[in-house]
């Protein structure tokens, strides 16, 4: 399991490794299910309040480039477009588009660009704090990113994790002024 160390006890559960499987009998490595938990150390409507804190974003992640936004908040009809640079040698450019919003419990949303799926972001009070627990399924749609896939599938894998590792490590140190954990 990657992530933060140290976490709450609930806080990362295993995600799927995304490699091959069948897809109407065909291998599919183009792909990347996910499936992980974070503990945050502040309750759901604050934690939610940080989240709408657009304008900070990309002084929170290094990996994140150009990014903005339709609307000020979390609600059903605002997109987000930013560009991801991983540690590896690609770039994603991505549109997520919310689909349902009810604060502070869930969010849904539609990604397109260079990849195309689902994802969904549910916090839950727990033990003082919030328990956020994030679900995507993402296709690669760029040729590039396909190829990439196809040649370096674990390469890929690697820097998808590493992006989020750094995104909840950098949400904690920064967004949220490097609150301990219990």
């Amino acid at each position: 399991m990657g992530g933060d160390r140290g976490d709450h006890p609930a806080a990362e559960l295993p995600h799927g490794r995304g490699g091959p499987r069948g897809r109407g009998g065909a291998g599919l490595i183009d792909r990347i299910d996910y499936r992980g938990a974070f503990w945050f150390p502040v309750g759901p409507d604050t934690l939610w309040e940080t989240i709408e804190r657009f304008d900070q974003f990309e002084s929170w992640w290094d990996w994140l480039r150009d990014f903005g936004a339709d609307a000020d908040t979390l609600v059903a009809g605002n997109v987000l477009h930013a560009t991801v640079v991983p540690p590896v040698p690609w770039r994603l450019r991505m549109d997520i588009g919310v689909a349902r919003a009810r604060r502070p419990d869930v969010v849904e949303a539609a990604i397109g660009g260079d990849v195309s799926g689902t994802a969904v972001i549910r916090l839950e009070p727990v033990g003082g704090g919030t328990l956020v627990t994030a679900v995507w399924s993402l296709d690669m749609r760029s040729r590039s990113l396909r190829v990439a896939a196809r040649l370096a599938f674990p390469l890929m894998r690697w820097g998808h994790d590493r992006v989020v590792e750094q995104a909840v490590a950098g949400f904690r140190r920064r967004a949220l002024g490097g609150t301990p954990r219990p």
